[in-house]
């Protein structure tokens, strides 16, 4: 009844993030109620492991209890601290302190945003404003990747490359303009990773080009294209394009809101990619999704010029909940967990994940496996050699999130036949086996589809 109520309640009054509204009316809302570390259950006793750490975010698994008590202890000392008119908390302060020490190279300076769509659109306001400050207001155009995704702020919406958050938007701006993906399983340069590279360098150069170098302001990349289908870049792409970038003055733009806090690995995937961006933006596992915070950071020679710029003056943006002290305790309590182990086991855990995603290649739809630490991705098709996609009409998306919700498993499915992992990085070897099982079972299962069968090949 309880149940029923709720969704009921939902189908009236509250609008979801990326749904069909009529759609959502009609199926009704699958109502979460309890959760601890990997496993989630909802309102009716169903026992789900979380393939998908909520939104790619719930890095350190539910019910952490180190967490909790950060944030219950900083509600009842100081719940509130705004950061304008020179004020602040320490939760706020130490945890900027803690991040520039974790960070690579000088991004040394930390602006905290409420997650990670407006950590992104302050990049865009910063970048005007560094532009402006350095005597180059001329340069205005923004530059990102086809299949990224950037959040769907208004104007982050136009950074970010697919097509649902454009639509019926008016986006992206006339400023914002895209090069063609790395997408190394449908890539027209092939499979070899330096022909992918090649191929992106030249796309970059060629778009710099006819747009004019002292035109462009800022590239943006992420150094795993999450909600683009989990799209890993050969080794060196990040390094190739930030090259270029250095090389015709143009700010570089790491997005980490995904791969920041463990999710490929290290900390931070740029690390690994051995860059120092201009800025890097981070959210989702900063706080494990506990509650609302995101992040930007930046280099000391663009904070230098923006603080010159402005001097007395102010910088003229802010939000009310920037550095929150609530939000910012907890970040401090991930951290700690991150650095006592919780790395470490989800180093583990991904190589047990990219292991047992592999052990599923053989399986009559599966065309690709790819990933990095904990987030991956296999993708379906019915005709290996041609890479033929599961057909419209069997609504991959739908059909298999509901298989895999059935078979106790929460997944992301993408609605090109697309199965995207991101478990939390606590997950035990035992909940990694389950999670490779309960999916090699949903695939046996999309396998017998008519709709499904009667395009197979091979």
């Amino acid at each position: 009844m309880i149940s029923n109520s709720l969704v009921e309640l939902d189908r009236a009054h509250l609008v979801h993030p990326l749904a069909s509204y009529r759609g959502h009316e009609a199926s009704g809302v699958r109502v979460l109620a309890s959760a601890k570390g990997a496993t989630v259950t909802d309102a009716d006793g169903r026992e789900l492991l979380d393939g998908f750490a909520g939104l790619w975010c719930v890095n350190a698994g539910y019910g952490q209890r180190a967490l909790i008590d950060a944030a219950t202890e900083q509600l009842q000392t100081l719940p509130y601290a705004t950061g304008y008119f020179g004020l602040g908390s320490e939760p706020a302060i130490r945890l900027a302190a803690r991040l520039a020490e974790h960070a690579p190279g000088d991004l040394n300076h930390v602006y905290f945003s409420l997650g990670g769509s407006d950590a992104v659109d302050s990049t865009i306001r910063f970048i005007r404003y560094y532009q402006h400050s350095v005597g180059r207001p001329q340069k205005d155009q923004f530059i990102s990747v086809e299949n990224g995704y950037h959040g769907s702020s208004t104007s982050g919406a136009g950074l970010t490359a697919l097509p649902v958050f454009h639509t019926g938007f008016g986006v992206p701006h006339n400023w914002q303009h895209k090069i063609p993906s790395h997408y190394a399983y449908r890539n027209p340069a092939g499979t070899d990773s330096d022909a992918i590279i090649e191929a992106s360098v030249s796309a970059l150069r060629a778009k710099i080009a006819e747009l004019g170098a002292e035109r462009v302001a800022a590239f943006y990349a992420e150094p795993i294209q999450g909600s683009g289908g989990v799209l890993v870049p050969p080794a060196g792409w990040m390094k190739a394009m930030h090259a270029v970038c250095k090389e015709h003055d143009i700010l570089f733009v790491a997005d980490e809101v995904i791969t920041g806090f463990g999710r490929t690995g290290p900390l931070f995937a740029c690390s690994e990619d051995g860059i120092v961006p201009d800025f890097l933006t981070v959210a989702k596992g900063m706080t494990s999704g506990y509650v609302p915070m995101g992040a930007v950071f930046m280099t000391d020679r663009v904070y230098n010029a923006i603080a010159d710029g402005a001097g007395s003056a102010p910088v003229g943006h802010g939000q009310t909940y920037s550095a929150h002290p609530v939000s910012a305790a907890v970040g401090l309590a991930c951290l700690d967990l991150y650095e006592n182990g919780l790395l470490d086991n989800g180093r583990m855990a991904g190589a047990r994940l990219m292991e047992g995603l592999h052990s599923l290649a053989d399986h009559p739809l599966v065309g690709d496996v790819r990933g990095r630490g904990m987030l991956a991705a296999i993708e379906l098709v019915t005709d290996k050699a041609q890479k033929t996609p599961l057909p419209a009409a069997s609504e991959p998306g739908r059909r298999i999130f509901d298989r895999a919700w059935q078979n106790g498993l929460i997944i992301r499915a993408f609605n090109q036949g697309v199965l995207g992992y991101a478990p939390p990085l606590c997950c035990t070897e035992t909940e990694i086996d389950a999670i490779i099982e309960r999916t090699r079972k949903t695939l046996d299962q999309t396998l017998e589809d008519s709709d499904v069968r009667s395009v197979l090949k091979g």
